[in-house]
């Protein structure tokens, strides 16, 4: 694995090899990678017979509950007391898709307090340190690539069957955006070659992913193209809002606004792209760019958030017409970089 030092890679290898009852965690409203990584690694597992089960946070969109191993699934926000449990008779917690405890929100205390090995696997960076093994690799795709790396690591590759690679599949075309950023890399494509080499039917995993939303949805995304984006020509840059109201008239589901970030980006001479959607205390934020505008950045000094180059996201506490004026006023401030973006 590139940028993976060998000790570490035999670390996690023993803690794997030595631990039966292990619990899978992604991070809280996962998404396509979170998902699709976690179900892989799941599937592995339990080929190499350990006994396995994935605990996510909160409820997951309905897009994605098609995933081979979704019906296993435990929620925490449910089934909390069953969540305890699998947790307390666990010998490995896995970490995966996330870098820091506050991505599980209210799972965070619970798993604090647990003296058990840990193993992170992640992409995001500024990794803290909450595991007793930690594989982390920013300029990896995505958690899913990093996972069918790691199940190689093991020489294992034919351990890859139908389900493990479509799992994995999904999670490298969601945190890619098929493949339009953070897809650079030439091991993104090896791990690629090495799920298509199962047959699984890449088309319609495609069709699955995004040809699976409710009417309602597509709806949504009407009204916010036509009545919540605002194009800021001056700085390249062009953003959606949507009000907790906006949400409710569209009968909002957890997943209706995926991709909705990027379609600024189809706009001629866009390079920055921003999403602010209005949940109960805060207003969640999702930057994207092109090339070499660094939407982390933003998100990281003045929006409690973090991300790739790229790909990012954040928080403001302040109301959406605050939130928005505050990010309005900052783009002076990034006018030649937004002017001046190289490929």
């Amino acid at each position: 694995m590139k940028n993976i030092a060998e000790n570490t890679l035999k670390e996690a290898h023993s803690l794997i090899q030595k631990n039966t009852n292990i619990v899978i965690i992604p991070h809280h409203n996962p998404d396509g990678d979170a998902l699709g990584a976690s179900f892989g690694l799941q599937h592995f597992l339990k080929k190499l017979h350990k006994n396995v089960k994935v605990i996510v946070p909160n409820d997951y969109p309905e897009f994605l509950h098609w995933l081979p191993g979704s019906h296993e699934a435990i929620i925490w926000f449910h089934q909390q007391k069953t969540a305890k449990n699998l947790l307390n008779q666990a010998e490995l917690i896995i970490y995966l898709d996330f870098n820091d405890l506050n991505r599980v929100e209210e799972m965070k205390e619970t798993l604090e307090k647990l003296n058990v090995s840990k193993l992170m696997i992640d992409h995001h960076p500024y990794p803290k340190n909450i595991a007793n093994c930690i594989i982390s690799n920013t300029i990896t795709s995505s958690t899913s690539e990093l996972i069918t790396s790691f199940i190689m690591s093991f020489g294992l590759e034919n351990y890859i069957d139908k389900n493990i690679a479509t799992c994995l599949l999904t999670g490298i075309i969601t945190d890619t955006g098929s493949f339009s950023y953070n897809s650079s890399q030439p091991e993104t494509y090896q791990a690629l070659s090495a799920l298509l080499k199962t047959g699984i039917d890449k088309d319609k995993i495609y069709d699955n992913v995004y040809n699976n939303y409710s009417f309602d949805r597509m709806k949504l995304m009407g009204y916010a193209l036509n009545q919540r984006m605002v194009h800021l020509p001056k700085y390249n840059t062009a953003y959606i809002y949507l009000t907790k109201d906006d949400l409710k008239n569209y009968n909002f589901r957890a997943g209706d606004s995926e991709s909705f970030v990027n379609l600024p980006l189809s706009i001629k001479n866009i390079v920055f792209a921003v999403f602010f959607m209005e949940k109960d205390d805060k207003i969640k934020i999702s930057f994207r760019s092109k090339f070499n505008f660094p939407a982390n950045k933003i998100a990281n000094e003045y929006f409690s958030g973090g991300g790739h180059l790229n790909a990012a996201g954040g928080h403001c506490n302040l109301s959406m017409q605050e939130t928005i004026t505050k990010f309005e006023s900052l783009l002076p401030n990034f006018k030649n970089e937004l002017n001046n973006v190289k490929a």
